[in-house]
């Protein structure tokens, strides 16, 4: 029999980002397994034969190719793994599931069935709303992840059977109570096919084993999600916030919401959405820690109107829903995305202050803006890549704001005379305005 530790080395664990049309399989080995993932091995092995190799989950909760858990509410956990056989070419692998229990204390393998795709992306273990048997909930990928399935399974400990009882395409899927009722939801999320909107549904699974379906269309044709996040909205419901891809290198933000009536779209109007359009990776955030979370909108930083687009610089404006299904603004800042912080502007700021770059000193600069003319320095970052630059600012006046790594963010308030502007700022205002988003 082939032994344990050779069969781990073949096999993968997760890795941040992916390679397309690469099996991460064949990228890393992952970490020794425990005592009990011996014996589950074995018992594995013992009835599918030593030419396996295990399989990964990519993303959630459940990492490992062993998943230990009561799945069928007896009070014992089973074990759930996913494996392949080895010895297949790439379109000839067989994605399998193998749940083994115990028998005596000693593990056996009770039943073996096949899933779509080639990838596990993601496993989730939940009961759905108001029924009481646990569901394994297993999203799965094509090699190249150019399509996605999910399945939902149930265990029988009785029957010694796995049998699916949902399965559909998907884009992104989370359990979620979205609705608040105490019980959990199944959110799927499509992207666009054939140039129609993409889609939510929520389903809720009754007493009797049924799935209720709960869908509303999206304000865009989005083809991929770029971010996902939850927060308040002004009527204390929770909102779902969607950012996704809208076209080559930019998103836009949805909002979906969930009441008595159903599965609602938050926005008053679609206009509302694809005001949103920027950049990707400047994602949905609660920028000031209150539980309901700002969006990003990109506008031009006073004085560059004129400019051409390659040299203008913009600003943030953080957009909040309102009662009517509109945006407002809380808060305008500057959003380095690209060295992932952000410097909210106080109050008194507001359509006051412009920004430019000081090539020379790689210093982003805040000026006082006044009748379309530059005034004076306010305030300089600059974002030190190692110790000796770090130490240079800071022996010549510089405020540190934030480290990561050997990364420094510091921040300089020049010394001026008396100003009538009413927009100097102090190290306090600085340190409460500096972000670091990771």
């Amino acid at each position: 029999m082939l032994s344990v530790a050779a069969a781990v080395s073949a096999a993968s664990v997760l890795l941040t980002g992916c390679t397309f049309g690469t099996s991460i399989d064949n990228l890393l080995a992952p970490p020794k397994q425990s005592i009990e993932q011996e014996q589950i091995y074995s018992a594995l092995t013992d009835a599918t034969g030593s030419g396996i190799r295990l399989k990964y989950p990519r993303s959630g909760k459940y990492l490992s190719a062993f998943i230990i858990e009561d799945i069928d509410s007896d009070g014992t956990d089973e074990a759930v793994v996913f494996y392949e056989r080895n010895g297949l070419g790439v379109d000839e692998r067989t994605l399998r599931i193998n749940v083994l229990d115990q028998d005596g204390g000693k593990w056996r393998s009770v039943c073996d069935t096949a899933a779509a795709g080639s990838e596990i992306e993601k496993v989730m273990i939940s009961q759905l709303g108001t029924n009481e048997r646990v569901n394994l909930i297993i999203g799965s990928s094509l090699i190249n992840r150019s399509e996605k399935n999910v399945t939902v399974y149930n265990y029988d400990s009785g029957t010694e059977s796995i049998t699916p009882t949902f399965s559909e395409s998907y884009s992104f899927i989370d359990i979620t109570d979205l609705d608040s009722d105490g019980t959990n939801d199944f959110l799927v999320l499509s992207g666009s096919v054939n140039n129609a909107k993409a889609t939510a549904e929520v389903y809720k699974l009754d007493t009797e084993g049924k799935y209720h379906q709960y869908l509303c269309e999206l304000n865009g044709s989005f083809t991929e999600f770029d971010s996902l996040s939850y927060g308040r909205l002004p009527d204390g419901r929770t909102g779902l916030y969607i950012d996704a891809a809208s076209g080559t290198g930019f998103i836009q933000t949805d909002v979906i919401a969930m009441d008595d009536s159903g599965l609602k779209k938050v926005f008053g109007a679609s206009e509302v959405s694809y005001s949103t359009v920027r950049p990707s990776g400047c994602s949905s955030y609660d920028i000031d820690s209150d539980g309901v979370l700002e969006i990003p909108v990109q506008v031009i930083s006073p004085g560059y109107d004129d400019a051409p687009e390659a040299e203008q610089i913009k600003l943030t404006n953080w957009m909040c829903i309102n009662s009517g299904g509109s945006l407002d603004r809380k808060y305008s800042s500057y959003y380095s995305i690209g060295e992932g912080y952000v410097f909210v502007f106080p109050d008194k700021w507001r359509d006051k202050v412009s920004v430019r770059r000081d090539a020379i000193n790689d210093e982003i600069v805040f000026c006082a803006y006044e009748d379309k003319t530059v005034g004076r320095e306010l305030l300089r970052i600059y974002c030190a890549e190692d110790p000796v630059s770090r130490d240079d600012r800071l022996s010549a006046g510089y405020m540190l704001l934030h480290t990561k790594g050997d990364s420094a963010y510091l921040a300089l308030i020049p010394q001026s005379g008396v100003s009538r502007d009413g927009l100097s700022v102090t190290s306090g205002d600085v340190a409460i305005g500096f972000s670091y988003i990771e």
